[in-house]
């Protein structure tokens, strides 16, 4: 969202191809096998920063810990994703979890679009339940993220504002891409990003753990992504009040796919108002999101309805949520925005396992 639409509560607040015999355990536990999606590795490795270190040893991470995955193993991979970027290498996600991701969805998507404007899919579950938990920590584990601050100015007052929540955000507009190299490139020319059509951000390419569930995502919807914005719901106490993604950048009928891992939150629609006045206006549609849920948002919606996700106290809140959302960002004015409200000037922020919260990451 840009600066016009930023939450009223902040301003408040101040996959291996060849099948491994994980895939085929899994199999017969999951009932969308004759959908599977499969792809291929060329389109999650195609750019040289999806690069392995040397693999004399297993890699340890920052904080000397491998990632303790749901189901009791500890995994250290060999394979990272880097980029310039990037403060930290983020690790390929381990094959226990990418093997059966590839049989992702999970479900079928039901359609809501029984209220006027609204065009929901509704996915319950996306994720295979088999690997949900697993591929929640090992998100939050490895990605790094940012508590971003900023500063608005409403006449002559100035005020700051104290995003409630964690985020970090991956991808470049449809004008640009990234070449073989990880540099921004023009996407007809490809010539380097210089001059009047230089970026004032700086744009990093989604890691290979976040671009095998966008090219999965895709594959199912028929939808086309360029940007991953992730948000870290620490507790209860961390929210977004209601807003659309209506920017100008996003299109007119925008599609976004938005992803719940960990924690159960409630996800609240209500529409805009209207001289008609639908009930709907006051009248919020709750979707309780639960772990490995997705809601594809499509036609209609963002421009005429409002979302959120309200504070609630203590319970599975506090437990921690990550919600993904890929979206297709169509200028360079959008992925200033992006970049400036969810990476902002701020340090970077990891999970540590020891202290069983995010900390400020400083390079060793």
């Amino acid at each position: 969202m840009n600066i016009t639409s930023r939450s009223r509560e902040e301003i408040r607040a101040s996959p291996p191809l060849i099948e491994s015999s994980s895939t085929v355990q899994h199999r017969d536990r999951l009932s969308v096998a004759k959908g599977v999606n499969n792809i291929s590795s060329s389109s999650l490795t195609s750019l040289s920063f999806f690069s392995p270190p040397p693999t004399k040893k297993s890699r340890v991470h920052e904080n000397g810990d491998s990632t303790q995955l749901a189901n009791g193993k500890s995994t250290s991979p060999t394979e990272t994703s880097k980029h310039p970027t990037y403060p930290f290498a983020v690790p390929h996600l381990p094959p226990e979890i990418s093997d059966v991701l590839n049989f992702a969805p999970a479900d079928e998507g039901r359609i809501i679009n029984d209220q006027p404007d609204l065009d929901l899919l509704y996915f319950q579950p996306y994720i295979p339940k088999d690997i949900e938990k697993s591929l929640f920590e090992f998100l939050r584990s490895e990605l790094f993220f940012y508590r971003v601050k900023y500063n608005i100015k409403r006449g002559p007052v100035e005020t700051q504002i104290n995003t409630p929540r964690y985020t970090t955000v991956f991808g470049v507009d449809e004008t640009s891409r990234f070449d073989e190299n990880g540099e921004v490139v023009d996407a007809t020319t490809g010539r380097p990003a210089v001059g009047k059509d230089a970026y004032m951000c700086k744009p990093r390419p989604l890691p290979q753990c976040l671009s095998m569930l966008k090219t999965l995502t895709e594959n199912a919807t028929g939808c086309s992504f360029n940007f991953a914005l992730v948000n870290y719901y620490a507790s209860g106490n961390d929210s977004i009040s209601y807003h659309s993604d209506d920017e100008r950048f996003l299109g007119s009928l925008p599609a976004i796919a938005s992803f719940s891992l960990g924690a159960k939150r409630d996800f609240l629609l209500r529409h805009k108002k209207t001289p008609a006045v639908h009930p709907s206006e006051s009248k919020p549609m709750k979707l309780p999101l639960a772990s490995g849920d997705m809601i594809l948002m499509r036609g209609r919606t963002q421009s005429c309805w409002e979302h959120s996700i309200p504070k609630r106290k203590g319970g599975e809140a506090d437990k921690g949520r990550i919600n993904i959302t890929f979206r297709r960002n169509m200028t360079k004015a959008g992925t200033a925005n992006y970049y400036r409200y969810n990476v902002g000037d701020g340090g970077v922020f990891k999970w540590d396992e020891r202290k069983r919260e995010m900390v400020q990451w400083e390079r060793s």
